[in-house]
């Protein structure tokens, strides 16, 4: 059961990875990630390295798919998350999908990564 678990939020985690990199940024499903993305490393460069981090989140969930070190894996998105989630909500809160409430679905998301990542991992 704790595997068939595991296996669940493996496939639920790269799905919000691959939903966020290739549909939001890679193909521009969701354009408030450019404006974001200029509003913290600036207009000069927003568009291509917009479609770079859509890049990096899809080889996220390839990783995550992947079954190769999870624990690291983890602690990746755990930091990742975190540190996106600050620097938008102190310097882009306003494009924010959910405004300041985006912090805490972070968190939530960070807590749930922690949970499967090391307490559900069948990795001894």
């Amino acid at each position: 059961m704790k595997e068939r678990m595991y296996k669940f939020g493996n496939i639920a985690i790269a799905i919000v990875w691959m939903v966020n990199g290739l549909f939001c940024k890679l193909l521009n499903g969701v354009p408030r990630h450019e404006l974001i993305v200029s509003r913290i490393l600036g207009l000069t460069y927003a568009s291509p390295l917009t479609r770079i981090i859509g890049f990096l989140e899809v080889l996220m969930a390839v990783w995550v798919l992947s079954g190769i070190k999870p624990r690291w894996c983890t602690l990746s998105q755990i930091v990742l998350v975190g540190v996106m989630n600050i620097l938008e909500f102190f310097m882009a809160r306003d494009l924010l999908l959910f405004g300041s409430l985006n912090i805490v679905i972070a968190a939530i998301f960070i807590i749930l990564l922690y949970i499967h990542g090391y307490r559900l991992s069948v990795e001894k």
